[in-house]
């Protein structure tokens, strides 16, 4: 099957630049997931490249079944070895095998967003902090967003009274995850980025093993993602990104093109 005949011309370039970094910005409806998955097929199909050296990934669990259904079309059945799926799911694989660098089992338990609220809560009660006075889900975004750029506790900027106590609570909420051997969806990224800098021989591993990475909708990376991508690219440099700098929707989450 030739992959490339299906491709228009600038989208045959892109998936047939392989070596070294490729950003791709191009607007909505134009192919930029298209691209992506006819370069995945295309590095497998006719490349040869083994599947265990490619990681893509993506923002959605829809956008990466969506992904996932379109590599099986061009290839036949997905190899169980390649990585693609969403952010979060990769660095869950990556801290499962490695959670205990960082003093977690790598049975750790993964908090939704109603667990984070639920403990934000209790630990402004134990604080005394009123509820009428300072919002959980307030709190519960300020810490998110710390967390996507990186912020520890420790470094949380307490700029005014207020930020002051979203610290505290910040605090609070961190030692009592660790407590329960809980990590939030913003952990996953945050504890990733620890393990792959504090723990050089991790970072090797899986730097060496990703001869290819793609990232979809890379408009929508913030801080954390963008470390995590730039860290595991380093080895080989053939990171191919694709995004639309006018759709970027995640800004609340402190996605920065």
């Amino acid at each position: 099957m030739d992959l490339l005949r299906d491709l228009s011309s600038p989208q045959r370039e892109a998936v047939t630049q392989v070596k070294g970094p490729l950003l791709v910005l191009a607007g909505a409806g134009s192919g930029k997931t298209r691209v992506l998955t006819y370069r995945i097929g295309y590095l497998i199909g006719t490349l040869k490249v083994e599947p265990r050296n490619i990681l893509a990934v993506t923002f959605t669990n829809k956008a990466a079944e969506e992904m996932r259904e379109r590599v099986k079309a061009l290839i036949g059945e997905l190899p169980r070895s390649l990585w693609l799926g969403t952010f979060h799911s990769a660095c869950v694989r990556i801290l499962r095998g490695d959670a205990g660098l960082l003093g977690y089992p790598k049975d750790f338990t993964i908090y939704d967003q109603t667990d984070q609220l639920n403990l934000i809560k209790k630990v402004m009660k134990e604080l005394d902090i009123s509820e009428r006075a300072l919002d959980p889900k307030t709190v519960r975004a300020r810490v998110s967003r710390a967390k996507n750029g990186l912020i520890t506790p420790e470094a949380y900027p307490k700029l005014d009274p207020v930020e002051e106590v979203v610290a505290r609570v910040y605090e609070g909420y961190q030692e009592k995850a660790r407590e329960n051997k809980a990590l939030d969806f913003d952990d996953l990224l945050m504890k990733t980025v620890e393990l792959l800098l504090e723990h050089p021989g991790v970072l090797e591993s899986y730097s060496g093993r990703f001869h290819h990475i793609l990232v979809d909708e890379y408009q929508d990376t913030n801080h954390a993602q963008y470390l995590i991508v730039k860290l595991l690219s380093q080895a080989h440099r053939n990171l191919c990104v694709v995004g639309d700098d006018d759709q970027s929707i995640y800004g609340f989450r402190g996605a920065d093109i």
